[in-house]
């Protein structure tokens, strides 16, 4: 198997101070804790930016300083969010991508969000490829639900997504597909062989698919976005505490971790 990838979801937006205290904010917060997230063994940090009150924000300058102020601490890959905040336009989604970062994330189709719709029209996923690849920016492939890994392939023939692809399961999020097992294995039996893939569990399912992503030779991401939990009715000190868990598991099981160069190489990204 290739080395795990640990990718560190820090902040998302949903996720406020009143629910885990220790969730970082501010650029220099969010700095601090990919540094972090590095030293625990996340190779990737995947980050969203908030504004000076705390609220979701897709502004270039932001994550111009996150990114800055991140990359002056460790040589992690930086990958932002395209994803916003479900009120955001496709203009303010993308303005993380003129930064041309090694990769960003890309929303493969619509699904319900909780009590909202994160909306991904097919205009919305061509525009989004396009100035990705016109960025020389890698995207990752967000996938809710089994048919935006078909969504992604029809990009690809379109030829606005290079291959291989590389995909990311975000599974259990209410209203989408659930995180289980099952729901996994049958997402990876349909990719396409020569993709790479990671998986993020939603709350309760961090954990289990965390373990079912190094066993059947994926990568991993945890972090705030998705659980701020350790345990059942235990928060999470940090992100580095999930990540620190991840590389453990991973240890245990014989699956070495990901330096930041090694994945830039399993990614394709060099």
């Amino acid at each position: 198997m290739e080395k795990l990838i640990i990718t560190a979801a820090m902040v998302g937006a949903e996720v406020t101070k009143e629910q885990q205290p220790n969730l970082p904010i501010t650029p220099d917060e969010i700095a601090q804790a990919a540094y972090e997230c590095y030293k625990a063994g996340a190779s990737i940090v995947h980050v969203h930016a908030r504004d000076k009150d705390g609220n979701p924000t897709q502004d270039f300058e932001v994550y111009k300083e996150i990114k800055e102020k991140i990359e002056a601490k460790c040589n992690i890959i930086v990958q932002p969010s395209t994803g916003g905040a479900v009120w955001h336009s496709a203009e303010e989604r993308l303005q993380p991508v003129d930064l041309k970062p090694e990769m960003a994330t890309l929303s493969a189709g619509t699904c319900n969000f909780g009590p909202d719709v994160f909306m991904n029209s097919q205009e919305y996923m061509e525009k989004f490829s396009a100035k990705m690849l016109e960025n020389g920016v890698k995207p990752e492939i967000e996938v809710f639900e089994r048919g935006m890994i078909d969504n992604a392939l029809r990009l690809a023939k379109k030829g606005l997504l290079k291959t291989p692809i590389h995909f990311d399961f975000v599974l259990g999020i209410p209203g989408a597909c659930p995180g289980t097992p099952e729901d996994l294995m049958h997402m990876v039996r349909c990719i396409p062989a020569d993709s790479t893939w990671t998986v993020a569990g939603i709350g309760r399912t961090q954990l289990t698919m965390s373990t079912m992503g190094i066993l059947l030779g994926g990568h991993v991401r945890v972090g705030f976005e998705d659980n701020v939990y350790y345990k059942k009715g235990e928060l999470a000190t940090s992100n580095a505490q999930l990540v620190e868990r991840v590389a453990r598991l991973a240890n245990e099981l014989g699956r070495p971790v990901a330096t930041p160069d090694e994945a830039r190489e399993i990614l394709g990204l060099k």
